[in-house]
């Protein structure tokens, strides 16, 4: 392979800077440019609002000091890219420049979703993505809001009700499901993070649907509009119903994109030498039947820019993604997922064992097949170790097995009391089990715990 060529990334998020880092560990020759209209320097996007409450600033959320990429010799090149001229391989930049690669990868990330909303597009309307939104919400929440609406629930829905609840700012959420995050949680679970989200003094409003946003006389939001037909005065709406791929100057071109850039598991597009990672990637085929054809985590941006590295540097690898994981915030509860615990299933199908700690901020559920392999896992309130789930869940254990060895799963003990004896007493009393709930005494009197 001609290491004197020059590879352009576009995108600036954890898929193309891994794909960058991973592609200069294996080849010290090639050239490397990574391009970004959005900033210089990659940062981390969970981290953004801890800016906006001040517990951050922006150029701490770098994890990556200044010097790190002429050391590492990956070009930096700001700028938004307007359009790709693909037979020529040329790019074309808003600002009138052009540059030319030997082999492209697109890593364009998301954009918050819009549905056509009337009024979506009003002052003091907006979503949370990018550092530019960080910035807008900066300036939209600056004075004069007396309560803001989010429309949707989900990750970022939550994120944003926490930042504008700090700043003291009255939130109301809208969910059209009958449970907060009810298409990805089971009832439980959305009933737990439901309930947390209303002692926090938010207005969680489910099986309610955005109808309109209105404006006042200055083309600035004034009130939304409910299906229900209800007026909520607001200065803010934030809109968290997801995030679609960030391919729109993509389209009407030769590339084959659909909801984002169709690719196969070695990130190859129909185009040749054009690749496409993250958030923006479509796989023709979903890469395992619990995984979807866009898969826009953190931790998958990551191992695709991975895996993207080696195959730019020769390697004759493709994406193998492994066992589903994720975890996010709920406000100060932790969430955990391992595997596949859709938000129903089929009781006939599926055995389910769940537990939630009489505070009601803590649980534990695991999904089996009916020959009692384990399936899935979710966790609240407390943290679990990944490997531990991840070797379980690849090796199929019995959920006897997977149980009675959850002290080995347990992380921090220092910090965790000793929730796994109770899960570990709750689920021998539903299925049973030959195992013993060992050092439970000891456990109790070290850490003062009551389980």
């Amino acid at each position: 392979m001609n290491s004197n060529r020059h590879v352009v990334i576009i995108g600036n998020g954890i898929a193309g800077v891994t794909c960058a880092r991973q592609l200069r560990k294996l080849d010290e020759k090639v050239r490397i440019t990574l391009v970004s209209g959005e900033s210089k320097y990659f940062f981390s996007r969970t981290a953004l609002m801890y800016v906006f409450m001040g517990h951050m600033k922006f150029e701490h959320t770098q994890p990556y000091e200044n010097w790190f990429w002429d050391k590492n010799r990956i070009e930096l090149k700001e700028g938004w890219v307007k359009s790709i001229d693909f037979a020529a391989k040329n790019l074309l930049f808003q600002s009138g420049e052009d540059m030319s690669y030997d082999e492209l990868v697109l890593a364009t990330g998301s954009k918050p979703n819009k549905f056509g909303w009337a009024g979506e597009d009003l002052q003091g309307v907006q979503g949370l993505y990018s550092k530019q939104d960080l910035e807008l919400m900066e300036k939209n929440t600056q004075e004069g809001v007396k309560r803001a609406v989010i429309v949707g629930g989900g990750l970022i829905g939550i994120e944003m009700a926490e930042m504008l609840a700090y700043k003291k700012i009255p939130v109301t959420i809208l969910v059209r499901e009958k449970g907060f995050w009810g298409n990805i949680l089971p009832k439980e679970e959305s009933g737990l993070v439901g309930r947390h989200i209303r002692e926090h003094h938010i207005d969680l409003r489910l099986n309610e649907e955005l109808e309109e946003i209105i404006s006042d006389p200055n083309a600035r939001v004034k009130a939304v509009k409910t299906k229900s037909g209800e007026e909520i005065q607001c200065q803010f709406v934030g809109l968290t119903a997801g995030v679609t791929p960030n391919i729109d100057f993509l389209r009407k071109t030769e590339l084959e994109v659909n909801r984002g850039v169709k690719v196969d598991f070695g990130f190859r597009t129909n185009i040749k030498d054009v690749y496409s990672i993250g958030d923006c990637a479509e796989f023709h085929e979903a890469p395992a039947s619990d995984r979807k054809h866009v898969e826009q985590v953190w931790y998958t941006g990551r191992m695709q820019g991975e895996t993207l590295g080696h195959i730019l540097a020769g390697h004759n690898v493709t994406y193998q993604p492994g066992v589903w994981f994720n975890s996010a915030k709920f406000l100060d509860i932790e969430y955990q997922t391992y595997g596949h615990v859709p938000a129903r299933w089929d009781t006939g199908q599926v055995k389910s064992f769940y537990w939630e700690h009489p505070v009601g901020k803590v649980a534990f559920r695991m999904l089996m097949d009916l020959n009692g392999r384990i399936l899935g896992v979710n966790n609240f309130g407390f943290r679990l170790r990944h490997e531990f789930f991840d070797q379980a869940i690849r090796e199929g254990w019995d959920g006897d097995r997977v149980i009675s060895k959850l002290d080995k799963a347990n992380f921090d003990p220092e910090f965790f009391a000793p929730y796994y004896i109770a899960i570990q007493q709750a689920f021998k009393n539903q299925f049973g089990g030959d195992f013993t709930i060992s050092k439970k005494t000891f456990i109790q009197k070290l850490f003062g715990a009551s389980v």
